[in-house]
């Protein structure tokens, strides 16, 4: 996107930024750290970067708060020195896990947002549609009940244009 276009042209879209390979459809782990190793596993294939820097990155920013935003959702996010464009990885715990999240409930939908150090605004945008859309009950109940990579992208990109 052209950096003079003017907001609400060309909105950057979720799936724009998510690469199937980045969906897991059954996280394991059973604490923040281990939701955190397995949503950065993909990304660190696909970006290159280190798998050990992007958990310690995220990490990091679990310190200064919690990312666990309450209803289920969790948006682990960093900023990476070295990664080429925002990189979106998503992943479903069946069990719920304590993220420490802000109304203290297990936290089911983790979309995990990585950006270059320098891309403050694409960032915050795609925070705030994530957000928005996730804020659609039948949406997160599709998302929980879905079988497959495929289903999610799907449910995803449904939901992705209405917005």
């Amino acid at each position: 996107m052209p950096p003079s276009a003017p907001s609400g042209e060309l909105e950057m879209k979720i799936l724009d930024v998510l690469p199937r390979d980045a969906i897991i459809i059954d996280l394991e782990a059973q604490e923040k750290k281990g939701i955190l190793e397995e949503l950065a596993a993909p990304i660190s294939r696909i970006s290159g970067v280190s798998h050990q820097n992007l958990v310690g990155i995220l990490m990091d920013r679990e310190r200064l708060g919690s990312t666990g935003i309450g209803g289920g959702i969790g948006i682990p996010h960093g900023k990476v020195k070295g990664l080429n464009s925002l990189i979106l990885g998503f992943g479903l715990s069946r069990k719920g896990v304590n993220f420490d999240s802000m109304d203290g409930k297990p936290t089911h939908i983790f979309f995990l947002l990585l950006t270059p150090e320098n891309s403050a605004g694409d960032h915050l945008k795609l925070l705030a549609r994530i957000s928005r859309i996730l804020k659609n009950d039948p949406f997160k109940e599709r998302l929980t009940a879905a079988q497959s990579k495929e289903e999610i992208y799907d449910i995803i990109q449904e939901d992705d244009d209405e917005f």
